[in-house]
């Protein structure tokens, strides 16, 4: 069977101090309280004491009928910088936060590049691309506004590559 793969690109400013913004996304724990899309957050594993090598459980549902759960192995932390990981699970691949500023605004991009294990998501990924790109684009939007109101600030943009 064909695996299909995915590219997304979401780029959040927000005007919030990088350093709130930061904490809230390296806090995922806590995504639940503030991110609708968030079923759940379960720790697996803890990793080294700055956090590489933990490994976290994660539950998601779009606005299409089904559920997404992978684990998420952090990779890479670069406080107020970069946050990376590996996915595995009913989707593979990599994901990595990136955060900077520009004229006292943060900006926050995440590039995920997956592809699907689920045969059914294979199958229809011909046809339903469209449809994954605008379900993952729904999410990320309810996230930047749910960390813009998490963080007390504006969600100045959001921008899909």
């Amino acid at each position: 069977m064909r695996v299909a793969e995915f590219q997304f690109i979401t780029i959040w400013r927000i005007d919030a101090p990088v350093a709130a913004v930061w904490a809230a996304i390296h806090d995922s724990a806590h995504w639940p309280e503030w991110w609708k899309n968030v079923e759940g957050v379960a720790e697996i594993e803890t990793g080294s004491g700055e956090g590489v090598g933990a490994i976290q459980r994660y539950t998601w549902k779009g606005r299409l009928p089904y559920r997404l759960v992978f684990d998420m192995r952090v990779t890479r932390i670069e406080p107020l910088v970069a946050l990376e990981g590996e996915a595995s699970g009913d989707v593979e691949g990599t994901g990595c936060w990136r955060f900077s500023t520009d004229r006292g605004i943060s900006v926050i991009r995440y590039d995920w590049r997956v592809r699907t294990t689920r045969a059914w998501m294979n199958a229809l990924a011909p046809l339903a691309r469209p449809v994954f790109q605008w379900n993952h684009d729904a999410v990320m939007r309810e996230g930047g506004a749910g960390l813009a109101r998490r963080l007390d600030a504006r969600l100045i943009s959001v921008e899909h590559r």
